[in-house]
């Protein structure tokens, strides 16, 4: 019994110091940006291990060099509470269940019927600085533990840096296409020119491609693409901006 009570309080205690590693580097991270992120390093190691030339386009821009359309669009798209919330948008995941489960009921009734039944299409709840979280950090698993992970460096996110700074970070990291980070690589790669200067139409295109961008990377004409970024332009002019 002692040796299980040891063996359960060392395992208790390495979680801890694991969560105060991931909340210093967080904290440090209010001036220092970070060089690479958990999800990029994953990437990195998933295309070496398939023997193909290792693809990373990513270069830092600050803050004010990334053309406020793009931030607009950005939080338009995946985060439209971003500068209210405190890290976690609970209507969203409130609104997020409901989908899913009209999307598994209605899976169900045709799996039922002599149509063909088709996979429901499952949504999520998650903000700018939870995917952030997710990204820089953790790795890509879908487990109880790790979501509750997500959910403390959530906070810790929050706590320690500024909207601006967790919207910088997230801008200048996240995943536009095969081997494109970033605001700036994604930038020169579609339009050929800086972050700075994308045009309203340019940032909404790119900010609709972030829940699959190196699907929509291959398919540019996909009709979706275009009437989401036709929805996501009329909304930007809301968008608030930290």
């Amino acid at each position: 019994m002692k040796a299980l009570l040891r063996w359960i309080g060392l395992v208790a205690f390495a979680l801890l110091a694991l969560e105060l590693f991931f909340v210093l580097r967080i904290a440090a991270m209010a001036v220092v940006n970070p060089e690479s992120t958990s999800f990029q390093r994953s990437e990195a190691w998933a295309q070496l291990a398939s023997d193909g030339p290792l693809r990373w386009r990513q270069q830092w821009v600050p803050y004010a060099q990334i053309s406020s359309h793009l931030k607009r669009a950005v939080i338009a798209s995946e985060d439209d509470g971003f500068v209210n919330h405190e890290g976690v948008d609970w209507n969203a995941i409130e609104k997020a269940w409901e989908r899913n489960a009209k999307a598994e009921a209605q899976a169900t009734k045709a799996r039922t019927s002599e149509k063909p039944a088709r996979a429901p299409k499952i949504r999520g709840g998650s903000t700018i600085t939870q995917q952030l979280a997710k990204n820089l950090l953790l790795s890509g698993e879908r487990t109880l533990v790790r979501k509750g992970q997500e959910f403390v460096l959530t906070l810790a996110l929050e706590q320690f840096l500024s909207k601006e700074r967790i919207l910088e970070i997230y801008l200048n990291n996240v995943e536009w296409g095969n081997g494109i980070f970033g605001a700036e690589a994604a930038a020169r790669h579609y339009y050929r020119k800086s972050a700075a200067d994308l045009a309203p139409h340019e940032a909404a295109r790119l900010a609709v491609m972030l829940p699959a961008p190196k699907r929509f990377e291959k398919t540019p004409n996909s009709a979706y693409l275009s009437g989401r970024t036709r929805t996501i332009l009329a909304r930007m002019g809301a968008a608030e901006l930290p």
